[in-house]
């Protein structure tokens, strides 16, 4: 079979190339998946730089992807060959397990159903944001541990970065969840986060930015979803409510964040981190059942006209893939691997 590999850390156009490797087989617990469609994370090109640290091993990149069960192991059930999937986290701690390549092997459950209708593209789009997303909607204290239509009936939700996949999922899941959504955005990025089903948008670089989420939110919002803890730190504050959650999973710019602890007194605040390598299975499991019952409704398409452009690459071209995403591309990247 057909992977991408490195076995150095380092740039995408220097490490990453293409291999033939031996096609693996399932063992105990695991599901073997005929590879359609490979999502880009940048969590992905992180790790193969070395960001996260570790040493140099071999490795396939890529945690999220979509295709079909080709091979299943003993012990597993629920899970039959034929059956159309997405699986996330593919390669934690299973390095030869990313989705870059034409069959990979992973534990059962990694792999979640695809209903029919779904495309592979949503598949290898919705994995590690939409979970990411779903953590950090669910983490507040008195709010719900598990989303569906009116779980956040009431609340308001702020989302930071709304352009971005984490932030175009939670956009998608707060609004299928019956919460009202403020997203802030760059000024030329409004468009996606309103074809995302924001509410309101606000341009986070105004002056009076907090002044215009407090015109929707004269009580304060209830959760921020927040992907630049350093940078939007004084925002978050001046529109949290008391007792509100900021749930912080990214920390772009890598502006330094510092907690004021008089501010945050004064709220009785709560910061939430989500990282999902270390959130536990239990919490992975519901959410992906709650993302799967969202494609059910059709709550959270991609693409152009759903506010998160998708960008294909062959898997020739994965180092370019991986580029794109380091470079900030908005939208989603994905490689195609095979039509299936």
């Amino acid at each position: 079979m057909k992977s991408i590999v490195h076995d150095q850390l380092g740039p995408a156009d220097s490490v990453l190339r293409l291999a033939d490797r031996e096609i693996p087989q399932p063992g105990q617990g695991e599901v073997r998946i005929r590879v359609a469609v490979s999502g880009v994370n940048p969590t992905d090109w992180k790790s193969r730089t070395g960001l996260y640290g570790g040493e140099a091993v071999e490795s396939v990149p890529n945690q999220d992807g979509s295709g079909v069960v080709d091979a299943v192991g003993t012990g597993v059930e629920g899970i039959a060959v034929g059956d159309r999937v997405w699986v996330s986290l593919a390669a934690y701690q299973r390095p030869l397990s990313g989705t870059a390549q034409e069959y990979t092997v992973v534990p059962a459950e990694r792999v979640f159903p695809l209903a029919d209708d779904a495309s592979f593209e949503l598949g290898a789009s919705i994995g590690i944001p939409g979970i990411t997303a779903h953590r950090a909607l669910t983490v507040a204290e008195g709010g719900p541990t598990r989303l569906s239509p009116g779980a956040l009936e009431g609340k308001v939700i702020l989302v930071a970065g709304g352009a971005g996949a984490v932030g175009h999922a939670a956009i998608q899941l707060a609004r299928w969840a019956g919460a009202t959504v403020i997203a802030t955005t760059s000024p030329t990025k409004t468009e996606y986060a309103v074809a995302a089903g924001a509410h309101h948008v606000v341009n986070y670089r105004d002056d009076d930015a907090a002044a215009q989420i407090r015109k929707f939110a004269p009580d304060g919002v209830d959760v921020i979803v927040e992907v630049a803890a350093g940078a939007n730190n004084e925002l978050d504050l001046a529109v949290l409510r008391p007792r509100g959650t900021i749930a912080i999973y990214a920390n772009d710019g890598d502006k330094p964040f510092a907690i004021d602890i008089r501010s945050n007194m004064g709220l009785n605040s709560r910061y939430q981190f989500v990282l999902l390598y270390s959130v536990g299975w239990e919490f992975i499991t519901a959410a992906a059942e709650d993302l799967n019952a969202a494609i059910a409704d059709g709550a959270v398409p991609v693409g152009e006209e759903a506010g998160l452009p998708l960008h294909h690459f062959p898997l020739t071209e994965t180092s370019d893939a991986h580029q794109a995403v380091e470079a900030g591309a908005t939208g989603k990247v994905l490689i195609d691997v095979a039509k299936l």
